[in-house]
C-alpha cells in the first residue's frame, strides 16, 4: 500500500524486510521504528497530525495481516504419531522387532480382582472403583481421625504442596458411598458395596511391604446388622476365593472410624503350608475391620440410632500373594517378565 508521507512509506519498507527474518512474526508489532512514528505526531503542525496518525494506524494494520498470514513454523513440520511404536520414517531393516499382543498376558493382580468383584457380585455387593488422589476430608476428616493423628503428617502420607492426598487406604471413598446409596436405606435397601482401588504409603519396602499396593474395601450399613454378619460375610468370602474351610478369629484393635474394631485372622491356608511342618493352627493375620463407627455415619447422614453396619479393608496383593505362595510382593510391581508369564 502507498503511502503519502515520504517517512512513514521509508518505515514501512525497512519493517516488511524486517519480518522475513523474524521466528516470532508478532515480534514486529513490537518495533522501535512503529513506536517512534507515534511519537513524531505530537512535533508535526496541527493540520498534519491527522492523516500522519492515519496513516500509521493503516502500516499497523497491514503489518498485522501479514503476521497473521504466516504459518507458524510447527505447522509446516510433519505431525509426530506419539503412539507409534517406532518412527515410521525409518528404514525397514533399522525397524524394532514387535512382541506380538498374542504373546501378552493379563496382570495376576487384575486377574485375581475380576475373580475377587465377581464373589462378592454373587453376595449381592456393588463395586465402586476408588481414586488415585483425593482431600483431606475425604482421607481423614469423613473418617472421624483426629486433628493431631500421626498418619496426618506427610512423613507418613504422601500429600502434595497444594493438600491433594495420595489415597493411603480405600476408606476414602466410604463418605461418598453412604451418601450415595443412602436413600435406599428408607426403601429396605441395605448398603452393600466393595471398593477396589491402588493406595500408596510412606513403607520400608521388604518383602511383605510396598509402598503401591492393591486394597479392597467393604461396606455393609442397614437395621441390625451386628460384628456376626461382619465375620460371617469374610469368612465366606475367604473360603470361596481359597477354595477350602478355613478357621477365622479376630482380636481387639483401633481404627478411628470403626468401634469396636478388630483385626481378622484365618488359619493358614493349604498353599502356604506346602513343604513345611506348618499346620492350619498356625494364625495370620490378614486384614483390619469393625463396625462403623457412629460419627462416620453422622457424617454422611445416616442416623446411627437407626442403622449400623460393618466395614473391612484387605490388601490385594496380600491375597494373591497366599492364593500362589508367592515369596515376595515386590513381583507385582517389578515388571519381570519371567515373574508374569507364569500366570499367563
Amino acid at each position: 500500500m502507498p503511502y503519502q508521507n515520504s517517512r512513514i512509506s521509508e518505515v514501512a519498507e525497512l519493517l516488511k524486510k524486517r519480518l522475513e527474518g523474524l521466528e516470532n512474526k508478532a515480534d514486529i508489532l513490537k518495533a522501535v521504528e512503529l513506536r517512534a512514528l507515534y511519537s513524531e505526531i505530537t512535533t508535526l503542525p496541527a493540520e498534519e497530525r491527522a492523516s500522519f496518525g492515519l496513516e500509521i494506524n493503516q502500516l499497523k494494520s497491514e503489518l498485522e495481516e501479514l503476521v497473521n498470514s504466516h504459518e507458524p513454523d510447527s505447522a509446516k513440520l510433519d505431525h509426530i504419531d506419539v503412539t507409534a511404536p517406532y518412527d515410521v520414517n525409518s528404514p525397514a531393516g533399522k525397524r524394532p522387532q514387535l512382541l506380538s499382543s498374542e504373546l501378552g498376558s493379563r496382570h495376576p493382580l487384575m486377574t485375581e480382582m475380576d475373580v475377587i468383584l465377581d464373589i462378592f457380585y454373587r453376595m449381592g455387593f456393588d463395586a465402586v472403583e476408588s481414586r488415585q488422589i483425593d482431600d483431606d476430608y475425604h482421607m481423614f476428616g469423613s473418617l472421624n481421625f483426629p486433628e493431631d493423628h500421626p498418619a496426618r503428617d506427610d512423613y507418613d502420607t504422601f500429600m502434595t504442596e497444594e493438600g491433594l492426598i495420595a489415597p493411603a487406604h480405600t476408606s476414602t471413598m466410604q463418605n461418598r458411598v453412604l451418601k450415595q446409596f443412602k436413600d435406599g436405606l428408607e426403601k429396605g435397601q441395605d448398603i452393600r458395596v466393595v471398593i477396589p482401588g491402588r493406595v500408596f504409603r510412606n513403607e520400608d519396602l521388604d518383602a511383605t511391604h510396598e509402598h503401591t499396593f492393591y486394597q479392597l474395601e467393604g461396606v455393609y450399613v442397614g437395621k441390625g446388622i451386628h460384628a456376626g454378619h461382619l465375620i460371617a460375610t469374610l469368612k465366606t468370602f475367604l473360603e470361596t476365593y481359597y477354595k477350602q474351610d478355613l478357621k477365622v478369629k479376630t482380636q481387639p484393635y483401633y481404627f478411628p472410624f470403626t468401634e469396636p474394631s478388630f483385626e481378622f485372622a484365618i488359619s493358614r491356608p493349604e498353599s502356604l503350608r506346602k513343604g513345611d511342618n506348618r499346620t492350619e493352627d498356625d494364625w495370620l493375620e490378614l486384614l483390619g475391620c469393625g463396625m462403623v463407627h457412629p460419627n462416620v455415619l453422622k457424617e454422611a447422614g445416616i442416623d446411627p440410632e437407626i442403622y449400623t453396619g460393618f466395614a473391612w479393608g484387605v490388601g490385594i496383593d496380600r491375597l494373591v500373594l497366599m492364593k500362589y505362595g508367592i515369596e515376595d510382593i515386590r513381583h507385582f510391581e517389578s515388571a519381570k517378565l519371567e515373574f508374569l508369564r507364569q500366570f499367563k
